[in-house]
């Protein structure tokens, strides 16, 4: 493993892929909670349109992502809130004219499939020490701004009305949830591309879930299997030769898989100890 660090993509790679994997289930924590687990997918595909208008006028595709992304987080939330149509038609909407958008200015800007597939898919051995820099500026933003939120954007995922009562600014929150969200996918977008990002954020908070009792302990268990699954997934499709993206949403579900299997076991053990008691007495 060690021999990795010998190759500076490849430091560059571990450090994006620590900032991805801290950063997807930091906030995909909040949008399990809310039910909006898909809300990523949405936002990836108008991602991609900015990634492709970045290429079509030269300007740094991460950050024209950003912008992007961040406009479609806004569009859910006023859509959801203001057009009377729900989540998953306004999700839907975001779906096909974000790839539709992506596709078309990709073409236009000259770029053929492969650099399609490398956002789509990520392409984490070619982050650059600027891009490096950019993913590391905004993934700390995000995690600054969830640890200063936490129990604000806790109260608007679980109770939305029971918040309105307390005075917490309901809207606001959601709108902030939906734009750390955008932020998010743009940081993660190198690392497993815009068509998976959504399971990094997902994924291991669903793992965490299996086992953690209360939300604090889901919020940070699910960021360590995150960054468990960020790094291993590197490491993996280094040794193995794979691409990085799809490894670590594989890592990711292997994480799920034994930790559901664990719920299982402790469960059944459980049973057993209930229906032996009685009989022993």
């Amino acid at each position: 493993m060690l021999e990795l660090l010998d190759y500076p993509f490849m430091r560059y790679a571990l450090a994006a892929a620590v900032v991805t994997g801290v950063t997807a289930p930091a906030i995909g924590t909040f949008l399990v909670q809310r039910r909006l687990a898909l809300l990523g997918d949405g936002i990836g595909h108008v991602a991609l349109t900015g990634v492709a208008l970045g290429l079509l006028t030269g300007t740094a595709p991460l950050l024209t992502a950003v912008v992007a992304a961040t406009g479609g987080a806004l569009a859910i939330e006023l859509m959801r809130t203001y057009a009377r149509t729900s989540g998953d038609v306004a999700l839907a909407m975001l779906f096909y004219g974000g790839i539709a958008g992506g596709v078309l200015l990709i073409n236009l800007a000259g770029d053929g499939a492969s650099t399609l597939n490398s956002y789509l898919f990520g392409s984490i051995v070619t982050v650059s020490p600027s891009d490096l820099a950019i993913i590391a500026t905004l993934g700390g933003i995000v995690l600054a701004v969830v640890a200063a939120t936490t129990p604000q954007l806790f109260a608007v995922c679980q109770d939305e009305e029971h918040a309105r009562v307390s005075g917490v600014p309901v809207r606001l929150y959601g709108i902030l949830i939906a734009v750390l969200a955008a932020v998010t996918i743009t940081v993660a977008m190198r690392t497993v591309g815009l068509l998976l990002v959504s399971a990094l954020m997902v994924v291991p908070v669903a793992a965490a879930q299996q086992v953690a009792r209360s939300f604090r302990g889901t919020h940070l268990l699910a960021i360590a299997l995150g960054l468990v699954a960020a790094v291993g997934g590197v490491v993996t499709s280094f040794e193995a030769d794979t691409q990085a993206g799809p490894t670590i949403v594989l890592v990711a579900l292997g994480c799920f898989a034994v930790l559901a299997g664990v719920r299982g076991i402790v469960a059944l053990a459980t049973r057993r100890g209930r229906r032996a008691r009685p009989a022993s007495a």
